[in-house]
């Protein structure tokens, strides 16, 4: 075993949740091998060309990344490690915090084709295909933006990739909606958690109806241009919302989470062309930090 690869613990967690058939009666071959090497490129941001011999044929370590990612099974496996964890009692549902970094983009990720992408061995679009590849221009050149859920062990929940200009309120609901842990009892998955947490950007009267609507205790500072209208309309602005400093404290949590997500190069700086291949890059990047845990 190298350094970074799977160790004999993880692999154990991990291995029952891939998958077995190709079709057309075939095998996978090398789970570990090629997990190995697509965990290599995460870790150090090196062209796909680039692996060592170690971990085989090059383009067989990018084509398995590459239809995982657009067929869904990236996003499968870290849903039924998260099912796992939930199940043992490993998941702080106490306290979850949204937040957005953004990521810059090299200029090998720009220029994708304008045509809907294919999946390998595969018919239809990619699950997480997006018109605009999550890319955006601002004044620091082509960038992306995470928009992350992590619980309260500094895991990622559930994420979301959007351009770079795009605002953080207005993805907060769907990044929440996309919180879906699976029951090994069979019972509904778990979208709900019991606290929210989030910094003055998620501040918005939709936002605030969201979590009120679903019964979610949240934490979120309002903004001075807020409280001004507020006051200024006197009885009509609604009572004053409710903020803990001391819950508002562990919104630190997300950004720690953050922090270990960006340990990876190839999430930190984006290098896929395609945003379905790049959500699979943050996907596995947040499938080994379940693993390490």
């Amino acid at each position: 075993m190298g350094r970074g690869d799977l160790s004999d613990q993880e692999w154990a967690r991990l291995e029952p949740h891939l998958p077995t058939n190709v079709g057309r009666g075939g095998r996978w071959k090398s789970h570990r091998r090629v997990i190995n090497g697509i965990l290599f490129r995460q870790r150090t941001g090196i062209p796909w060309r680039d692996i060592p011999a170690r971990f085989g044929k090059w383009k067989t370590v990018h084509d398995r990344h590459r239809r995982w990612s657009g067929d869904g099974t990236w996003e499968k496996i870290l849903r039924a490690v998260q099912a796992d964890a939930d199940a043992a009692g490993r998941i702080d549902w106490s306290m979850v915090s949204v937040d957005s970094t953004s990521c810059r983009a090299h200029q090998h990720a720009a220029g994708a084709r304008a045509e809907v992408p294919r999946i390998p061995g595969r018919a239809g679009q990619p699950v997480e295909h997006r018109a605009d590849e999550a890319l955006g221009r601002s004044r620091g050149g082509l960038t992306c933006k995470i928009h992350l859920a992590g619980e309260g062990g500094r895991r990622p929940l559930a994420f979301l990739i959007t351009p770079g200009q795009w605002g953080d309120a207005p993805q907060m609901i769907p990044t929440l909606e996309r919180i879906r842990v699976p029951r090994t009892s069979g019972y509904r998955p778990r979208t709900r958690p019991d606290h929210v947490g989030g910094d003055k950007a998620y501040s918005s009267r939709q936002n605030r109806r969201y979590l009120r609507r679903r019964q979610i205790k949240h934490t979120i500072p309002e903004r001075m241009d807020q409280r001004a209208n507020r006051q200024r309309r006197g009885s009509a602005g609604g009572r004053p919302t409710g903020f803990d400093k001391a819950i508002y404290k562990r919104r630190n949590e997300v950004e720690r989470t953050f922090n270990a997500l960006k340990c990876f190069r190839a999430v930190a700086t984006r290098f896929d062309k395609r945003a379905y291949v790049f959500h699979g890059t943050v996907t596995v990047a947040s499938l080994r930090l379940w693993l390490r845990s």
